[in-house]
């Protein structure tokens, strides 16, 4: 678990789906720390390389070794591709990007849980695991992820939580991607835990084409920051989702 200082506001900065590859670095990179400068925490919603090789994790580590604000980062799909995800983990740590895995952070005492999250779909045409063994073990890997969420939001005990994630909990930010791929862009059972722990925010990537944002059942907002829509919706300023949330209120 990451702790740091504590600040009255923390500015937290999103992003999403880089797929850095050394071609890529010229549009990429400047995203990145542009986004750092405005933030006291930089978040990484997934798809950090392109081909999921350790050679395109390592030299992102490179990139990103001069900024000076914590990064919290979920692999996604395509940091899959290659079956170097482990490898590539590996290749980010002693940079300044911590990749979490059902793992949490405490960062200026804002709670964060990250998991990948997987597909299966959402509401009542959600996949169930029933048939063939290749459909049961699909829908197995979406209920892992949602677990892994669960466990990861019910060890924080700070006041504010936020969860990161690639795939979308809600079929409000996927919208605007073709109907028939919406099964393979997120799952509903991700919603469960962010509504159970009642977080304060949620950012995904991956569903370029969707929408920046919407709310869960309960109403939590939900950010889908996938650069590529970041730079079509909000081409002025960072190319970021920025939000501010309080620090913890001080012990009487």
């Amino acid at each position: 678990m990451i702790e740091d200082q504590v600040l009255t506001r923390v500015r937290i900065a999103a992003i999403a789906d880089l797929h850095y590859t050394p071609d890529s670095e010229a549009s990429v990179v400047p995203a990145i720390h542009e986004a750092a400068r405005e933030a006291d925490i930089l978040l990484i919603c997934g798809d950090l390389t392109h081909n999921g090789l350790v050679e395109e994790a390592a030299a992102l580590a490179e990139c990103v070794r001069s900024v000076r604000v914590p990064i919290l980062a979920v692999l996604g799909n395509h940091d899959f591709h290659s079956g170097q995800e482990e490898a590539i983990k590996a290749a980010l740590r002693g940079s300044p990007l911590r990749v979490l895995d059902g793992d949490i952070a405490v960062v200026h005492g804002i709670g964060f849980a990250g998991v990948k999250g997987f597909a299966t779909g959402f509401g009542r045409r959600v996949l169930e695991p029933w048939g063939e063994a290749v459909v049961k073990e699909f829908v197995r890997l979406a209920v892992d992820e949602a677990l892994k969420l669960e466990s990861a939001l019910a060890r924080l005990r700070t006041e504010h939580r936020v969860a990161l994630l690639h795939y979308a909990p809600i079929v409000g930010t996927v919208e605007g991607e073709p109907p028939e791929i919406h099964p393979f862009l997120g799952s509903s059972r991700l919603e469960d835990p962010l509504n159970r722990h009642n977080v304060a925010a949620v950012f995904h990537g991956h569903a370029h084409h969707g929408q920046p944002e919407g709310t869960t059942a309960t109403g939590i907002p939900v950010y889908n920051v996938s650069l590529p829509l970041l730079r079509r919706t909000r081409p002025e300023g960072p190319p970021c989702r920025m939000i501010e949330l309080s620090g913890p209120t001080p012990a009487t």
